[in-house]
């Protein structure tokens, strides 16, 4: 029996793009379905609103005057939200394959925790000053989400990712 170890060293290994784009798109989708169950449960809460959001980034403040349910304004925000999916699946990938932190899903799960929180912080505190209307949503729900988008796309891109010499 033959045992070896994993080094976490960079090593010139690409990662699956595919895997990884579509890991982005599925954790995408988890987390717009928690994003709309948290807002439906709590208080008060308008399923659409987040959606006025995100739309916001490329239609303008516009968006933000209304919340509710309206097609122009969802399919926006769906076409941002699966598209940024993809894109941060695709990163996360091309941290993942050539550091090896494919090697069990416990370290693919504390990558892609590490890699939620991250954007987190991106997002809520880097890009709020060019969308100051997200500020309005930091707080533990929105961390919690972003570290399930995370983890889920660690572990769709562990259970997706073909071997290097599949690809």
């Amino acid at each position: 029996m033959e045992l070896r170890t994993q080094s976490h060293r960079w090593e010139s290994r690409a990662p699956d793009w595919l895997a990884a784009g579509v890991s982005g798109f599925a954790a995408g989708a988890i987390l717009m379905v928690v994003e709309l169950l948290w807002s439906t449960i709590r208080v008060g809460g308008n399923p659409w609103a987040t959606s006025h959001m995100i739309a916001a980034i490329v239609l303008g403040r516009d968006a933000l005057q209304s919340a509710g349910f309206q097609v122009g304004i969802v399919a926006t925000a769906l076409a941002i939200h699966y598209l940024l999916g993809i894109v941060l699946g695709l990163l996360l990938g091309a941290i993942i394959a050539p550091f090896r932190f494919d090697s069990s899903m416990g370290l693919s799960l504390l990558v892609g925790a590490v890699f939620g929180l991250a954007i987190y912080l991106i997002n809520f505190y880097g890009l709020e000053r060019f969308f100051p209307w997200f500020a309005n949503m930091r707080g533990w729900p929105a961390v919690l989400a972003h570290l399930i988008f995370g983890m889920a796309a660690a572990a769709i891109y562990d259970k997706l990712e073909r071997p290097p010499h599949a690809a």
